[in-house]
């Protein structure tokens, strides 16, 4: 069992729906606005980049 307190209030969570439903789209929300920023940034980086290839 997972539990995170967001806002005051305590999320509790089993492993994969964890992982699936906040861990990963958490993750890949915040790489892509990094990706944007850095994009906007003049950083030349392209879609290999950004897949870690």
């Amino acid at each position: 069992d997972i539990t995170l307190t967001v806002g005051g209030q305590d999320m509790h969570f089993k492993g994969q729906p964890y992982l699936l439903d906040f861990a990963l789209p958490n993750f890949y929300f915040h790489s892509t606005a990094a990706y944007a920023i850095l994009r906007h940034c003049g950083v030349e980086i392209g879609k290999r980049d950004f897949l870690g290839m």
